[in-house]
């Protein structure tokens, strides 16, 4: 976004410019035709343009060249960039799951993470109900938006807005803790760590 907004000032600057050149050449105009109005006032049938000023035609000049040079040197942004950005998050919006003789929709956005329990994968919300689902893990985070969810390790897949703090831990690697409560401690390895903490300041 940062970008986007950078490309709009630079926008607006170059749209200026044209703004004063229009206004230059208006001045030039209107001198020149005040400068002919005279010449004719004193000789009628001469309508031979008189010099107008060196200034205004060199400012003039100018800035058109600043003109274009600025739209040659414009990095305009990638559209589907931008598409991207203004977007939302692509995905899977919810999980039909089964649960007390009932298939029930669990929405995404309620899903604080994903775990494995004894090769089954679980759904754990943000009410602490629990579900379980006929995915992988692997299916699971191909499935879901890169920019929301993110996979601790092997058995953890994780809502950014499950995320309550991040600790260093022994041998370089982190401990994630989330508002939620886990059955495990969440390690990042020492790997991941950079991958890790970009994801989370990726927003």
């Amino acid at each position: 976004m940062q970008r986007t907004r950078g490309f709009y000032s630079q926008l607006a600057a170059g749209i200026n410019m044209i703004i004063n050149y229009s206004f230059i050449k208006q001045d030039y105009k209107k001198q020149t035709m005040e400068t002919q109005s005279h010449s004719n006032d004193i000789n009628p049938g001469s309508y031979t343009l008189q010099p107008v000023g060196i200034n205004a035609i060199a400012a003039a000049l100018n800035t058109k060249n600043e003109i274009k040079t600025f739209f040659q040197q414009l990095r305009i942004p990638n559209l589907d960039d931008l598409l991207a950005r203004l977007s939302p998050p692509p995905g899977k919006k919810s999980f039909l799951v089964f649960k007390n003789n009932k298939y029930i929709s669990v929405l995404t956005e309620n899903i604080a993470f994903f775990y494995v329990n004894y090769e089954s994968s679980v759904i754990t919300c943000f009410d602490k109900q629990e579900y379980f689902v006929n995915y992988s893990l692997e299916q699971i985070q191909g499935l879901l938006p890169d920019k929301q969810f993110f996979r601790l390790n092997r058995q953890y897949l994780v809502n950014f807005n499950a995320i309550k703090e991040v600790e260093h831990y022994f041998a370089r690697k982190l401990l994630v803790n989330l508002i939620v409560p886990t059955k495990d401690k969440l390690l990042v390895s020492k790997e991941k760590v950079r991958q890790f903490l970009g994801w989370l300041d990726d927003r």
